[in-house]
């Protein structure tokens, strides 16, 4: 979330325009984020989902939570879209007056928001000051300790991509340690640290040997991967926290 859409700034990086849509789609699959986030709010909140994209996760955590959702979108693409999920949209970015006009909410979301805008810690604090007694503020960032990238950059590769942990827009880059350091010095009290597996991940489908094992086998391969060794194969970093 920045003062406009970054999709603009990846020449050199990418061969091509970006499509301001390419996130529109969720799964509901175990260890994936969407259900991860939506397990961390509480029934019937009310939540303020910062950079909210179409509306793709918001609407399945409004759906499945009884949440009362509002959505912070500067992109005028992806805001019509999340409109169009029946979602109450703010076409805007994420300012202090911004939160002055807003009602406090009871969870403020940062799904997969954090790693595009230069200064994540201010986000952070704006949203200290939005939620009610009581609140929680739940994110969600890529893990760049992934395997995928170790490997690559023993090779000597650092490749960006159009989606995913090296999504070309992303200006930030998180492992578990420097995303609690970033939560902590911002006044939040890391509650909860979990990861999610990224079965999904292209780098499944195109990378030996997992391009050799068939989807159903692979992805609980993954999963189970993501339990027991989830600073490697975790492929997001999912937080739970509260202010101090």
């Amino acid at each position: 979330m920045t003062q406009r859409s970054l999709d603009g700034s990846t020449a050199g990086f990418l061969n091509g325009a970006l499509d301001p849509l390419r996130y529109d789609w969720y799964t509901d699959a175990p260890q994936e984020v969407t259900r991860m986030l939506a397990d961390l709010v509480p029934v019937g909140s009310r939540v303020l989902d910062v950079g909210c994209g179409t509306g793709s996760v918001s609407r399945r955590i409004a759906d499945t939570r009884d949440a009362k959702i509002t959505g912070i979108e500067p992109d005028s693409c992806r805001a019509a879209a999340a409109r169009a999920r029946g979602l109450e949209v703010y076409q805007e970015p994420f300012t202090p007056a911004l939160v002055e006009r807003l009602e406090p909410f009871n969870v403020i979301l940062f799904a997969d928001v954090l790693e595009h805008v230069a200064d994540p810690g201010s986000f952070l604090q704006f949203a200290r000051c939005a939620l009610l007694p009581g609140g929680r503020v739940v994110a969600s960032v890529p893990n760049v300790a992934h395997w995928t990238v170790r490997l690559d950059l023993l090779c000597g590769r650092f490749d960006y991509q159009p989606v995913g942990i090296r999504d070309a827009t992303h200006l930030r880059w998180f492992t578990a340690e420097t995303v609690r350091l970033l939560f902590e010095s911002s006044g939040l009290r890391v509650i909860s640290l979990q990861h999610t597996a990224g079965v999904g991940l292209p780098d499944y489908a195109k990378r030996r040997p997992w391009c050799w094992i068939s989807r159903d086998p692979r992805d609980a391969i993954v999963r189970a991967l993501a339990r027991r060794l989830p600073l490697l194969f975790g492929c997001q970093h999912i937080i739970h926290a509260t202010p101090e």
